[in-house]
This record gives structure tokens, sequence and C-alpha cells, in this order.
């Protein structure tokens, strides 16, 4: 008889657990849904846009690239406390300049992807002319028949 009554209170105080821990877990559980649903609206968009590709290698290079660090330093001059940017080993007076500086780094390498992609997947043949094609005696004319 006891040993009910103590089997139906634990039943039930698993069960105020549970119904008070649905709550964040249903929440929780939203959120995820709602990731996987922007998600599958990107993807959409993405197979709808004929440049999403460049797009998508600009966000994969950003996430590769370090970020700007904030660090407080001394002023040469004054000695007061002054906040400059730090991005691979160089020092930048404002976020603006450092944000700039970080941008070119990331087009820079997503156009080296896409060179490279060029040298792997194109043949010879197919490859834009290099610089030193550029002159243009150098390149072959046709005309077309006459008729």
């Amino acid at each position: 008889m006891i040993s009910d009554l103590i089997t139906v209170a634990i039943v039930l105080s698993a069960a105020l657990l549970a119904y008070s821990a649905h709550r964040p877990v249903l929440a929780a559980l939203r959120r995820f849904e709602a990731r996987n649903a922007e998600r599958r609206m990107q993807e959409f968009k993405s197979s709808m846009d004929r440049y999403a590709h460049y797009r998508q290698t600009v966000q994969f290079v950003d996430e590769q690239i370090e970020p700007v660090a904030p660090v407080t330093t001394r002023d040469e001059r004054t000695g007061d406390p002054v906040t400059r940017y730090l991005f691979l080993g160089t020092w930048y007076g404002t976020l603006k300049d450092a944000e700039a500086a970080r941008f070119e780094v990331v087009v820079e390498k997503a156009r080296e992807f896409y060179l490279d992609l060029d040298h792997v997947f194109l043949s010879r043949w197919r490859r834009r002319p290099t610089a030193a094609l550029s002159d243009p005696s150098k390149h072959q004319t046709r005309t077309p028949p006459k008729g």
C-alpha cells in the first residue's frame, strides 16, 4: 500500500517536471524549425539566382578570414587610451579602414578560387587569354567569306 503511494507520487512528480519543462523544449524546437525553413528558403532563392555561387563563395571565404580585432592601446603622442584595429598584423586607425582592407582580402581570395577553378576545369584553349596575349598584333583575324 505504501509502495503504491510512493510509485504514484514519483509518477506525478515526473509528470509535473515534464510539464514544467515542455515550454522551453517546444520553444527550442520552434527555433530549430524556423532556422530550417529559412535555410530551405535561402536554398530555393539561390537555385533561382544565377549569381548565387559568387555570393556563397564570398561568404565562405569571409568565414575563413580572421576578423578585425579592436585593441585599446596608448596614443603615442598623448598617452591617452585609444582604440586601434588590427587585421593581419597591420594596425588601422578606424574600423572602416580595417574592414575595407579585410574586404579586399576576402574578394582577392574568392578571385583566386575562381582562377584555380579555371585552371583545373577548363582546357588550355578555353581559358581566358593572359596579359601576354593582349597585344592585338598577335591575335589571329579571320575575314568572313563573301557571298
